[in-house]
């Protein structure tokens, strides 16, 4: 896609052949986003109204598995329940208990490369791993939680209690749970991802916990099987409850990982470690609700039901009610498309391309599904790779990039030369899309407008910026040169632009992006790869520019809260320390990582809104990640399925799968479709071929 086409390098020469007469067009505050009032509300409750931790007179199951109970299969499932399991309240559910049965049919663009996300393999993504595993912490239902409630729910921390002066933490976890293969959940599970995932830098879990996620020089502890204790270097560090949250504190099955990683198997490389367990690798256990027990390659993943999941209703239904989950690998764009026409059953409407499409067609009367939008939290950027000491091994060229990154005037040239009206429109026409300058997003807890620098579209300027930075279009060619004495010679400055192939988006954004750079005399060469590939670039520091969706620190901040700057060695992914564990922080880089680890170090309200107005405007004044557009999503749901809360967003806190709570959601027994492939089948032992039935 070209967005337009370059400007003649006689036109392009008057803006760089003759700076002395650019102007620079001074920042301004952000424009207003357009008026956009189709979007859901919640209704708000406090924690105590969603569920407790408590046990009840009798519990219930699938009719299907009492015949395993009966041929010895299974133990009865008051035997496979903890004594207090965590019990959701029907009165909190949309259309109160549900009835088991049905399958929800996902399409993923996503591929699965195995069940180790402890140890940084891709599951597939689309809900794929939030079905699997559990965290100590939960996040997702928060959207719902009255503001005076606000803090991470219970999972399988069942409790915790602060310490009286506020440098410990102990944590009490859920007793009596199980593995999905009935092996006893317990701290060893939860002191073996501590103590080998977290702290072993050899190792980079899928979601990049690291031990600055915890806070620099915690520790943690086994007290005894049901309590560990983390110790803190600063007072009561609240926003460790929300990294105990998906994804970065999701234990995994110490007894079927431990015996694969290198600390205890010395045969094992740590490469052998991440892919012990590769998608062929069936019934891998979880704490999740369903079990994977089928992997086609480039086909489907089916789940089954979890037998020993740990949750019930108040009416003693144990959890979850559907008993399948399907997806069929595809790509992402074709996610919408199924999810509107019926043929699959869910989606985060999150590419901006499908949306008039999406919405003409769930206006008809016979629409199979239903569509919410949400607020504008999707957001895009444009990040650039600050690390000047050596990260990645870069070669002259790739130096001298990066050496420009660090440059302002640099930056500021670059933001100025993006028209971001017409990125947007780039995508979809209509009241969607939002000039974003970078950083926090209107409209959530943090965000200060106030704070907020907002440096507007002009090539003149733009051209005025990289002039101060040292550039000339020395060979009358329309593109800069390097400056004279370059490590990376004498020619057009040529940065590569890392960009993901897996969603339309990404790729529609960078293209525009490389046009545009173009337009205004820096030469891009785009580098488009899948998910998997993209992310390994990524994290080894192989990239001088990338265009990325924005994670979920910049919307809701209390969570993943040290990954806002480089707070440590190996937290901010556009500025990792070297081999040597060296960071080379610019000035007001250190800034923003005082301001972010004194918003953790307190819990005091005003101090921390003060705290992020200065890193609002540091990041943004500074163009620590150069804002692009954003806009809202919308969550695409088959009307036949029930329980789905007002107002879910897509993306806040988590994805929607964790948002909407899937155990709790069901099918009414009408509208239920003969679509399970495994019906009547439980997950088999692990690694062993698919699921099991009673006869």
């Amino acid at each position: 896609m070209r967005l337009m086409s370059r400007a003649a390098p006689a036109a392009l020469l008057i803006g760089v052949a003759a700076p002395a007469m650019a102007q620079v067009v001074e920042p301004t505050a952000p424009p207003e986003p357009p008026p956009f009032s189709a979007q859901g509300e919640p209704n708000f409750v406090n924690r105590d109204e969603i569920f407790t931790y408590r046990s009840l007179d009798s519990y219930s199951q699938p009719e299907y598995m009492d015949a395993f109970v009966e041929n010895g299969t299974l133990p009865p499932v008051e035997e496979r329940l903890p004594t207090e399991p965590m019990v959701y309240e029907t009165s909190n559910m949309v259309d109160g208990a549900g009835v088991y049965g049905d399958t929800m049919r996902h399409v993923i663009g996503g591929r699965p490369e195995g069940w180790n996300y402890w140890g940084g393999q891709v599951t597939g993504w689309g809900g794929i791993d939030i079905g699997l595993f559990e965290c100590l912490t939960r996040t997702g239902p928060l959207f719902t939680l009255n503001a005076d409630s606000l803090e991470p729910l219970p999972n399988l921390a069942k409790s915790w209690e602060w310490s009286d002066d506020g440098m410990e933490l102990t944590v009490s976890l859920i007793e009596g749970a199980k593995w999905s293969d009935g092996d006893p959940f317990d701290s060893e599970d939860v002191m073996f991802y501590w103590d080998h995932i977290v702290q072993d830098p050899e190792v980079q879990p899928l979601n990049g916990a690291t031990p600055e996620t915890f806070g620099q020089g915690t520790t943690l502890e086994k007290v005894d099987d049901y309590t560990v204790k983390f110790t803190f270097t600063t007072e009561r560090p609240e926003q460790v409850l929300y990294s105990m949250a998906y994804g970065t504190f999701c234990p995994g099955p110490s007894h079927i990982l431990a015996p694969e990683h290198p600390a205890n198997n010395p045969d094992n490389s740590y490469e052998d470690f991440r892919n012990a367990f590769p998608p062929e690798y069936m019934n891998f256990p979880v704490m999740g609700g369903w079990v994977p027990v089928e992997y086609r390659a480039d086909d489907i993943v089916v789940m089954r039901r979890n037998p020993y999941y740990w949750k019930v209703d108040s009416d003693g239904n144990q959890l979850p009610y559907l008993n399948e989950m399907q997806y069929r690998l595809s790509t992402w764009a074709d996610r919408d498309v199924q999810a509107v026409a019926g043929t699959g059953d869910f989606s985060n409407l999150e590419q901006a391309e499908n949306f008039v499409e999406s919405l003409r067609r769930a206006a008809e009367d016979d629409a199979p599904a239903r569509l919410e939008f949400g607020p504008r939290i999707i957001g895009y950027s444009l990040y650039m790779n600050f690390s000047g000491n050596g990260w990645g091994e870069p070669d002259d060229r790739q130096q001298a990039v990066r050496e420009l990154n660090r440059n302002l005037e640099f930056r500021q040239g670059v933001t100025q030369a993006l028209d971001r009206v017409r990125l947007g429109e780039s995508l979809v026409k209509g009241p969607f899309t939002s000039q974003y300058p970078g950083g926090l997003y209107a409209g959530t807890t943090f965000y200060d407008k106030d704070s907020t620098v907002f440096y507007p579209y002009s090539l003149e300027s733009a051209a005025a910026h990289f002039e101060a930075a040292g550039l000339e279009d020395t060979d009358g060619n329309g593109f800069y040169n390097w400056p004279e004495g370059s490590p990376a010679g004498d020619g057009d400055v040529t940065i590569t632009l890392l960009a993901n192939t897996d969603y339309q988006t990404d790729r529609n954004l960078a293209e525009a992006v490389v046009a545009m750079m173009e337009e205004a005399g820096i030469k891009l060469s785009l580098n488009l790869m899948s998910g998997n590939d993209r992310d390994a670039t990524r994290d080894s520091g192989r990239y001088d520019w990338r265009v990325e969706r924005n994670a979920s620190d910049l919307i809701t901040v209390v969570q993943n809260t040290a990954q806002l700057a480089p707070t440590g060695p190996r937290t901010s992914s556009v500025h990792f320390a070297n081999d040597d564990g060296e960071l080379d922080l610019m000035p007001f880089e250190e800034e923003m990582v005082d301001a972010v680890n004194g918003f953790m170090a307190t819990n005091d309200s005003e101090e921390r809104a003060e705290l992020m107005k200065t890193y609002q405007q540091l990041y943004t004044e500074n163009l620590y990640g150069i804002g692009l557009t954003n806009y809202p999503g919308a969550l695409i749901i088959n009307k036949r399925f029930d329980n789905i809360p007002s107002g879910a967003p897509i993306f806040m806190y988590n994805w929607a799968e964790d948002n909407i709570i899937r155990e709790r959601v069901f099918v009414p027994e009408a509208d239920q479709m003969d679509t399970e492939l495994y019906p009547d089948a439980i997950p088999g032992e692990p690694g062993s071929d698919g699921p099991v039935t009673a006869g």
